[in-house]
């Protein structure tokens, strides 16, 4: 079996249920990697290590029920802190909010909990999510692994910085302007902001303009699918709401492509004066050529 950081979360979890590692031992790799790697890239603002325990341990005892199991149980995944988990600090990256503790899980990290992922700590963000870098005053700024001098992005940033040092393979974010895509455009990651309506923000927050959406940053686009299954999930109150898919987004990634219309933008919409780096233009570019060529065929 290669390293366990180098597995992607679905990989990992089927190696949980071979039995050839134990959640608690995943949790604890994955401790001793955050207290070594966590603040060289500016990951966390809060570690939870009893938590993880805790949270491994049942996970542990589920494997032993022999009960049908999640595909992602024993999985690490934090989760960033601007949503809430119950117990844990919730600072949302500001001086100002520094001791207040979560009285309540948000619904996503219910979510998360239900499908027997770990919950490793808090991961760094700008104050409130504002900012599209990751720099807060309360931790360290969170920096791309691929180089320590440049910034990891925001305002997943804290995120983003733990999936690609390789302490967990895959972290909760929240997208309103790219705080999910520009991160992972950062660090080399995959970045999905889920559709209005797809993932809910409730019980306990609301849309608002229903600008922002919850989602995750990972390695492997498989892994992202599964976390979508696992927070498409709607609760009562919500403003959008949308049809659940014909399949589960994990399935679909081994279906053929339908026809699509895939619209391509280069020009920044806010700052239309902004630079845009060669290398992601050609990123862009080598995309749209690859979904050209597996688009349907004349045959």
């Amino acid at each position: 079996m290669a390293e366990l950081q180098e597995l992607t979360a679905l990989e990992l979890a089927a190696a949980i249920r071979r039995r050839e590692v134990s959640p608690v031992e995943v949790a604890v790799h994955t401790a001793e990697r955050a207290d070594r790697l966590g603040p060289q890239v500016g990951a966390f603002v809060t570690m939870t290590p009893e938590l993880a325990i805790e949270q491994a341990r049942a996970a542990e005892a589920m494997l032993a029920s022999g009960e049908a199991l999640s595909p992602l149980l024993g999985v690490p995944c934090p989760i960033k802190d601007l949503t809430r988990v119950a117990g844990v600090p919730y600072s949302m990256g500001s001086a100002a909010f520094v001791g207040q503790v979560a009285d309540v899980d948000d619904g996503v990290v219910t979510l998360l909990r239900r499908a027997g992922t770990i919950m490793v700590g808090k991961t760094t963000t700008p104050e409130f999510g504002l900012p599209c870098y990751t720099e807060p005053d309360i931790a360290a700024p969170a920096r791309t692994p691929w180089d320590l001098g440049r910034s990891a992005g925001g305002s997943s940033g804290g995120s983003a910085a733990a999936v690609a040092a390789g302490i967990v393979p895959a972290a909760h974010g929240s997208d309103g302007g790219g705080s999910i895509r520009i991160p992972a455009s950062a660090c080399g990651l995959v970045g999905l902001k889920p559709s209005r309506g797809r993932v809910s923000p409730g019980p306990h927050a609301v849309n608002g303009p229903g600008v922002a959406s919850h989602g995750v940053l990972t390695r492997d686009v498989r892994d992202t699918a599964a976390l979508l299954d696992v927070l498409s999930a709607s609760w009562p109150g919500d403003a959008f709401r949308l049809p659940p898919p014909r399949a589960s987004f994990l399935a679909a990634c081994d279906s053929p492509p339908p026809t699509l219309r895939v619209g391509v933008l280069t020009t920044p919409v806010i700052v239309d004066d902004a630079p845009v780096d060669q290398a992601c233009l050609d990123a862009v570019a080598a995309t749209a050529t690859l979904l050209e060529r597996r688009g349907p065929s004349d045959e």
